[in-house]
């Protein structure tokens, strides 16, 4: 009885983050058409809750190079499979379970977190930087370094 219970909840689950996803889609999709046709430029972002984020490149990335990223889907997969990790622990949480299996998922998603991080490092050294160096881009430079700091502590 409880393992058809937890499965049907489960599945709901599934359920409710497949069309969350497919919703966030549309409305990117939908947004992206508008920006085409009204010629503005720039990423748009939904998030979770429905709220739309539009910002344009410049505004983030000061420094005077393009960006060219080899890893964008892979991190964005991994991403998406941290999140859906992070969802089942607060689901361990909310049911109750013992506290070392909710540690030892911690852990695990903590581990996924620093593969994404140096999957995302080693993108921007091997295309960012470098064309930052190429171009003399101290500013660039600068920001690598504190983004090092940050990353290392």
């Amino acid at each position: 009885m409880l393992e058809r219970r937890k499965n049907e909840r489960e599945g709901r689950i599934k359920t409710i983050v497949y069309y969350r996803e497919n919703i966030r889609q549309v409305i990117l999709s939908r947004m992206e058409e508008e920006k085409e046709e009204k010629g503005q430029k720039g990423h748009i972002h939904v998030l979770d809750d429905g709220t739309v984020i539009q910002h344009a490149h410049h505004e983030h990335h000061a420094h005077g190079h393009q960006h060219s990223h080899t890893q964008t889907k892979a991190v964005l997969n991994r991403m998406a499979r941290l999140i859906g990790h992070l969802e089942s622990i607060k689901h361990m949480i909310e049911d109750g379970r013992d506290c070392s299996e909710v540690l030892v998922q911690l852990s695990a998603v903590d581990s996924a977190i620093k593969g994404v991080s140096r999957i995302i490092l080693k993108d921007h050294l091997e295309h960012c930087i470098v064309d930052a160096v190429r171009d003399n881009d101290q500013q660039a430079l600068d920001q690598l370094n504190r983004a090092i700091d940050r990353f290392i502590k």
